[in-house]
Parts: C-alpha cells; sequence; structure tokens
C-alpha cells in the first residue's frame, strides 16, 4: 500500500475521535465540523479496506478490526509527536552536531583561543571546524553555516554580511627603516611588495586605494606570490616587503608595534565577511549560537 498524506491526517483524526470519545468533541479539538470529521474517518475506512469505529447515537467505539489498527499506529503518532518536539528543541536549544566551514586565516587570528569558551557555554553541542580555501558543496557535506571572506560569486546559498573590514597596506618598522616609507600609494612601484592570490581565480588581488570617491588602482611590482595569509603576514613582520592585508587578520600585530598602517588616510576599501548558509528557513539554535559567537569574536 503506497503512503499518501491523506492516510496521515485520516489516522489523526481517529486518534482524536478516541481521545474525545465523539465526533463533536473530536471536531472542536481540530477544529473542524463533526461532520467533517465523520467524512474523514469514513474517507479512512474505505482507504484501509475495513470498518474502524461502530457509531451510535451516543457512543462512538473501535470495532475488533479498527482496535488491531489503531494498537499498530498508535507508537508511530507517538514517534511523530517526538520528532516534532525533538524538532522544536532543536530550533531552541543549542545542541547536536555542528558543521562549520570557516575561512583559515579568520580561523587562526580571529576564532583560534576563543572556541574552547564557545562549546564550553553550549555542553550539549559537538563543534566540527572544517578550514579551507573553497567553500565547496555545504548541502553534500552537510555544512551547518560557512564564514568567507570576500564578495559572493552566484550562489544559491544564502549570505548574511556580519562586518566589512578594512583594507590595510602594510610594512614592518625594519622595512621602513631601510626602504623608507612611501609618502603616497603610487610611490609603492619603487618598493618590494608582496601579493596574495585570490583563491577564486588563482591571481593576484588587485590593488586598490579608496579616499572618498577617489579609487587610485596600483599595480605595485613583487617578486613573491602567496596563498596562505598568515604566512605573508609573518614574511612582512620579517622586513621581507610591503604587502595589503584585511585590518581583521593584522589588528594585533599593528597594535604590538610589529607592523604599520601606511596609509591611515585612505580608509575607504573594506573586505566583507560573510555567513553562508544552506538555506535561508528555519535556522537552528546551534548556527545562530555559532554566527553571535564569530560577531563576538570579530568585536
Amino acid at each position: 500500500m503506497s503512503f499518501d498524506g491523506r492516510l496521515l491526517g485520516g489516522v489523526s483524526v481517529l486518534a482524536a475521535v478516541i481521545d474525545a470519545g465523539s465526533f463533536a468533541r473530536a471536531g472542536d479539538a481540530l477544529g473542524i465540523s463533526a461532520s467533517g470529521v465523520s467524512r474523514a474517518i469514513a474517507r479512512l475506512e474505505t482507504r484501509v479496506g475495513v470498518r474502524l469505529l461502530d457509531r451510535t447515537t451516543r457512543s462512538v467505539h473501535l470495532t475488533d478490526e479498527g482496535r488491531r489498527f489503531y494498537e499498530r499506529v498508535r507508537p508511530c503518532l507517538a514517534g511523530i509527536e517526538e520528532a516534532a518536539s525533538e524538532a522544536v528543541g532543536a530550533a531552541n536549544i543549542v545542541r547536536g552536531r555542528l558543521r562549520a566551514n570557516v575561512d583559515p586565516l579568520f580561523s587562526r587570528v580571529v576564532l583560534a583561543g576563543k572556541l574552547g569558551g564557545f562549546v564550553e557555554r553550549h555542553p550539549d553541542l559537538e563543534l566540527e571546524l572544517i578550514t579551507r580555501e573553497h567553500i565547496g558543496d555545504l548541502v553534500g557535506e552537510g555544512i551547518d553555516v560557512a564564514v568567507r571572506f570576500g564578495e559572493l560569486a552566484n550562489s544559491s546559498l544564502i549570505a548574511r554580511k556580519l562586518v566589512d573590514t578594512r583594507v590595510v597596506t602594510i610594512a614592518s618598522p625594519a622595512y621602513l627603516k631601510k626602504h623608507g616609507r612611501p609618502k603616497h600609494p603610487s610611490d609603492l612601484v619603487n618598493h618590494a611588495c608582496l601579493q596574495f592570490r585570490d583563491p577564486a581565480t588563482g591571481k593576484p588581488f588587485q590593488w586598490e586605494f579608496h579616499q572618498g570617491r577617489k579609487v587610485l588602482p596600483v599595480n605595485p611590482p613583487s617578486r613573491i606570490l602567496m596563498s596562505d595569509a598568515s604566512t605573508m603576514y609573518f614574511e612582512c613582520v620579517a622586513g621581507t616587503a610591503i604587502t595589503q592585508a584585511v585590518e581583521l587578520g593584522v589588528r594585533d600585530l599593528i597594535a604590538q608595534g610589529r607592523l604599520v598602517d601606511l596609509f591611515p588616510d585612505w580608509p575607504g576599501e573594506t573586505f566583507p565577511l560573510h555567513a553562508l548558509y544552506p538555506s535561508r528557513r528555519h535556522q537552528p539554535a546551534k548556527v545562530r549560537a555559532f554566527v553571535d559567537f564569530v560577531m563576538q569574536a570579530v568585536r
């Protein structure tokens, strides 16, 4: 016998009649008329091929066939109710396994050292943190949420911008002592620079400087192209060359005086950080909790 939604609906009406003891009271509980209840029971009896209820003007009773049928389906109804309760819990209680796909740089420089506190606040949660350059197939891999820098390509994923972080041009005090500090972005053509490979295109990111509505593209000379941002930042700390970075990635190094923001008067270029979801609807509590944690870490 193939399953359809009408069968489940009929069984639900049957359960209401048994609980209430009459078609009228069952109709009140379900928000339908007594005649609607009667028609639903009649359709169910036609579907299963036996009479399920004996009806009198005063009472309703299960037939022998109806009793055997109901004893078989009652555990299934209880299982559906239990599953629904668990689903409601998932929407409101932070628990279960959370699989998060996170940009490697963001994981290393922002989240590292804070993850223990996050899971400690949510003792019923298990966190699986996946870090890699490419976002991959969130749905196919069972990923609950992804966190990524940059503008988004056309995608079926749902995106929520979390923050815009400045793009800063940086050098170490040792480099500046040896080679001098550029006074203007156009002076970078006379300096050694490190470039970062865009994982989406495989090409170096283009350097631009924004000041109000003014946009100045610069093509600096570079003999080193990198795909790991952390390595690039610490190569910059070592005095090898000038580079560009998202401020979130190097703010501690700047605060410590190990790197210098060369052009604070060109603050307009920013790089977005997004949370990406496979679906817009009904985000579980565990996903909402993780995104809130990311926002706190950014601040």
